[in-house]
């Protein structure tokens, strides 16, 4: 047995059916459970054979599977289910014993990734259909909510305790050890790298640069914590940083999420001898230091990019020049403040954008998604959409919002109540923040992060001329980085457009409106034979069959970034929608925008393969990633 294993037995799997064609079946094999991986093998203990393994970090859900009426046609009688990438395993245990054991030592394993579902299916995937919500899709979004510990408590399994190889022959097992005193857990201390105010007597109050300690992990968006001073309440998840985490965020020269372009803006308008920041680099997990050297002679002067370098060393470390190697990111800053060791110039003078805003948070409070209508201030109209106007308002007088007003027969309201639950726990830099809704009286609201610049499309053609190509990459970066988001929750959007989405003040681009069109009761918007179905952005297989997926907001996704290279043209904008669609059924595409070079279109065109060409599951992910390439 290997020192890393958690947990050694055997169990029997259920054929995931990769290929339509292939049987379901049930194989036992012996699974092994260590800190990186879930692994099982064919073959005796001693000489075992691995069929697969799951990389612990991709693991997106653990949990039972509830299983009302459904046969289980094999001798393990308590099945449980590992949901990872695209793909669910689904493991059957002898005992329920034997599988609470292993879905608390699996659920343990994963509290820490950050690609925990939002929701999940309760129910087998069997016979081409989902059992607890019928829906056909194999990768549609789940229909229960999901917590990674019920009730915020790890599952404790009962009964007598499993042994790590059964597999062994007992009687030949030595005594078990003396046992010794527990040592106390370490506490968690984490450092607050923004301000936060309380909005509810159950809330705590968060200095930027204090440490704290957590007490409670019930909700990965609000923490329970204690302060120094001994008071207690919760934070937002998201306003802190571990101290002893390798985060750069508590840093006041790291700009996350700020590529070359804005960085060379910043510089200059500081203009200051030494002037720096470190941000990420356009390779993922990699980091940039941009220094400004104002007086560094003939032909020295300007700006410089210095990728940050690890060794490949089993002990990483760190440099900009060869002689000086660091353990840490913050080390090798702190030498080069005082040493310019091979650079233009020391790191004299830190540099961030004058305002670093304070993310949005799941919701003004823990667990508070119900808003009272007395609590809202009502300001000016800023438009109105599918469902509504929408006004900008202010709560408890202090916090700007975006309320939009239902109107009466829009939409199908109760089902919108019970997802507006899940849809605020959805929570990205570069999506909308739904905060809450006002449900017991009509019109329902809908409140909302308010947003400066308000909708893109608007955003892009009052501005037409004024954009630098590198803006309008970033733009579409940003929008990516949001989809990418939803499609790792299995949220589809269903209508990305440029409309769809909004600018804040700082030009950021955040998505909007995602997964609403599932509630609007509008025949000439719902149906793909409507006038206001929104055509010009859908693949064949959405307009044709209504077939919603991920790789249809990929599809969304290309037409997104030809409305901003155009600047806000409308797409096909001298044909009909039936023109559209008989265009689009035969291959016609839209035409390389002015503004695009060829490898962003071939971006675009990569969005619009036809589906059954196979774009990848994690299309915009592979999206991404282009993007990054070009900035």
């Amino acid at each position: 047995m290997n020192m890393n294993t958690i947990l050694e037995e055997i169990l029997i799997k259920r054929s995931q059916q990769k290929k339509r064609t292939s049987p379901l079946n049930y194989k036992e094999r012996l699974f092994v459970l260590t800190k990186s991986m879930l692994a099982y093998y064919e073959g005796r203990a001693e000489k075992k054979y691995r069929k697969g393994s799951v990389d612990i970090s991709k693991i997106k859900c653990v949990e039972i599977v509830k299983n009302d009426a459904l046969v289980i046609p094999c001798q393990n009688k308590y099945p449980f289910q590992v949901v990872y990438e695209n793909s669910t395993l689904y493991i059957f245990a002898p005992t329920a014993y034997s599988r609470d054991q292993w879905v608390r030592n699996l659920k343990e394993e994963i509290k820490n990734n950050n690609n925990i579902m939002v929701k999940y299916h309760p129910k087998f995937w069997t016979d081409g259909i989902y059992q607890c919500c019928r829906q056909t899709e194999k990768l549609a979004p789940g229909c229960e909510k999901y917590n990674l510990f019920e009730n915020g408590k790890t599952l404790v399994p009962t009964g007598p305790p499993l042994p790590v190889c059964p597999t062994e022959d007992l009687k030949r097992r030595p005594p078990p050890p003396v046992p010794q005193e527990e040592e106390e857990e370490e506490e968690e201390i984490v450092v607050a790298m923004y301000d936060f105010q309380p909005t509810e007597p159950h809330d705590l109050r968060l200095e930027r640069g204090q440490e704290y300690t957590i007490l409670e992990k019930n909700d990965i968006h609000w923490w329970k914590a204690r302060d120094k001073y001994g008071s207690k309440g919760y934070i937002p998840s998201n306003y802190v940083t571990g101290k002893k985490s390798n985060s750069l965020d508590q840093y006041e020269w790291y700009c996350r999420n700020l590529n070359r372009s804005k960085a060379e803006q910043l510089l200059r308008n500081e203009d200051k001898e030494g002037g720096f920041m470190v941000r990420d680099s356009s390779q993922p997990g990699l980091y940039t230091v941009s220094l400004y050297a104002k007086f560094g002679g003939e032909g020295l002067s300007g700006i410089r990019h210095y990728h940050i370098k690890e060794t490949m060393t089993s002990q990483k470390q760190y440099y900009l020049a060869e002689k000086h190697l660091f353990d840490s990111i913050p080390e090798l800053i702190e030498y080069h403040k005082h040493n310019a060791a091979g650079l233009v110039t020391r790191l004299r003078y830190p540099v961030t954008p004058k305002v670093k805003p304070s993310p949005t948070t799941a919701g003004f409070s823990y667990e508070k998604w119900e808003i009272n209508p007395a609590e809202l201030t009502f300001m000016r109209e800023l438009g109105s959409g599918l469902f509504g106007v929408v006004r900008l308002g202010k709560w408890r007088a202090q916090y700007k919002v975006a309320i939009k007003a239902i109107r009466e027969g829009a939409m199908y309201e109760e089902d919108f109540i019970e997802e507006a639950k899940v849809m605020m726990k959805l929570t990205h830099p570069k999506l909308v923040q739904l905060y809450g809704v006002c449900t017991q009286q009509r019109p329902i609201y809908i409140v909302t992060e308010f947003m400066e610049h308000g909708c893109l499309l608007n955003y892009l053609r009052q501005r037409r001329g004024h954009f630098t190509k590198d803006h309008l990459l970033t733009m579409c970066q940003d929008v990516c980085e949001g989809m990418e988001y939803l499609e790792r929750n299995s949220f589809i959007h269903r209508d990305l457009a440029a409309r769809n989405c909004l600018v804040n003040e700082s030009g950021v681009v955040k998505v909007s409106d995602f997964g609403m069109t599932r509630y609007v009761l509008d025949d000439q918007y719902t149906s793909s034979s409507g006038a206001k179905f929104p055509v010009k952005w859908c693949p064949p297989e959405v307009f044709n069959y209504s077939r919603f997926s991920s790789k249809s907001d990929v599809w969304s996704f290309g037409v997104l970034m030809w409305e901003v290279f155009t600047e806000g043209k409308m797409p096909f904008e001298t044909n009909t929608n039936y023109e559209v669609v008989t265009m689009v059924s035969q291959g016609h595409r839209l035409f390389r925008p002015k503004l695009a070079s060829k490898n962003i279109y071939d971006v675009m065109l990569l969005c619009w393969h036809e589906m059954t060409l196979g774009i990848p599951s994690n299309s915009k992910i592979l999206i991404l990633y282009h993007l990054k390439g070009e900035i």
